[in-house]
């Protein structure tokens, strides 16, 4: 068996196991929306509570793998600005703005109010709803459930631009899962770590139970003004 546990919840599948042995089994996917390990070894150091340290990610050897993922219709892969000279050329480069910015380097360095997403089209890439800008401004979490957490109402505004299918398999916390389920929409996530497939199994089944926005606006705003003002 490729996976040690798998929970299927409405229209989502989670699988606990290493995303590279479960996904031979599944066949070609649709879309790809994920977060991998950036190869940072990401420790937050202003957490009162520490999480555990992400698993895998002391190199980019997962970010590279998730950005060849083969994908019929597209694959929107987060990662850091300065990956991104080691991955496969991307198409675009949606940008995502914060409402706060990380430390880094005081002096000698710009504080980072963004990350990024490479974006690849597969050969049956359409625009689901009309070509999208390449900026969403959406607040931050307070990474609650997950060290790299992104929002809901992010990954809603990514999962709009893709059609069929979404598969995760850095699921983590669940949050595209979330989001697909608030989109109606079927997805498909694999994640590692048996704490965070907990928490992303519960984080999904809760939101089976809330009203389901579809194509209805997201609760916060994700839709870019064009950075507009970001003082």
């Amino acid at each position: 068996m490729s996976y040690q546990r798998k929970e299927v919840i409405g229209d989502a599948t989670l699988y606990l196991g290493d995303c590279r042995d479960i996904l031979p089994t599944l066949g070609k996917v649709d879309a790809v929306v994920t977060d991998p390990p950036f190869g940072m070894a990401f420790q937050s150091n202003y957490r009162t509570v520490q999480h555990a340290e992400i698993a895998n990610d002391g190199t980019d050897e997962l970010l590279r793998w998730a950005c060849e993922i083969p994908a019929r219709h597209s694959s929107y892969v987060f990662c850091r600005w300065d990956n991104i000279a080691a991955l496969p050329k991307p198409k675009s480069l949606v940008t995502w703005v914060k409402n706060n910015w990380s430390m880094g380097d005081l002096e000698h360095e710009h504080a980072r109010q963004t990350e990024v997403a490479c974006f690849y089209p597969g050969p049956e890439h359409r625009w689901p709803r009309g070509r999208p800008t390449d900026v969403v401004e959406c607040p931050r979490t307070g990474n609650v459930y997950h060290p790299t957490e992104k929002p809901v109402a992010l990954m809603w505004a990514i999962v709009g631009w893709t059609e069929g299918v979404v598969f995760d398999p850095f699921a983590g916390s669940g949050t595209t899962g979330v989001a697909c389920v608030q989109r109606g929409r079927a997805f498909i996530g694999c994640e590692i770590d048996p704490a965070h497939f907990e928490t992303a199994c519960r984080r999904i089944a809760k939101a089976y139970e809330q009203p389901r926005l579809f194509d209805e606006p997201p609760p916060k705003p994700v839709q870019p003004s064009l950075l507009g003002d970001l003082s």
